[in-house]
């Protein structure tokens, strides 16, 4: 009963705060379904990992030989299109909380239940829908 009861929980929609954020649903390890409604833009998407300014470069590294002081605190993103899938990735980028509670790695597209974030921060994600669905498109793209 409890496995059923969980299930349902996860499967879910996340509720939107002030129409900031889109509607989503968690289904097993992922979120099938885009953001946006439609797909992301790969180049845009390398463009914002290698942005130092908020995102994954700042802690992983990957095939990026033109870009110097990656990062070394997170698995290297080099085949991750190989190793997860788009759904597992959108899941992992809106709020990797959900895989490990301990993780230092950001919520970037959840604004609720989080503690110690900067005032400028406060009350909205890190990384729009669409930042979100561009990253993705892009590590979809490295595979092995």
């Amino acid at each position: 009963m409890i496995r059923v009861l969980l299930a349902i929980a996860v499967a879910l929609p996340v509720a939107s705060r002030a129409g900031e954020l889109q509607d989503y649903a968690v289904i097993g390890d992922g979120i099938p379904a885009s953001l946006t409604g439609s797909p992301g833009d790969a180049t845009r998407g390398r463009a914002l990992v290698l942005d130092r300014a908020s995102t994954c470069i700042l802690c992983h590294n990957g095939p990026f030989p033109e870009t110097r002081f990656q990062g070394d605190l997170a698995p290297s993103l080099t085949g991750a299109g190989s190793r997860w899938t788009a759904s597992q990735l959108r899941l992992r980028l809106v709020d990797a909380s959900r895989f490990n509670p301990e993780t230092i790695m950001p919520s970037y597209y959840r604004i609720d239940g989080l503690q110690r974030v900067a005032k400028n921060w406060q009350g909205k994600p890190i990384l729009s829908a669409e930042q979100i669905e561009d990253i993705v498109a892009y590590l979809v793209s490295l595979r092995d």
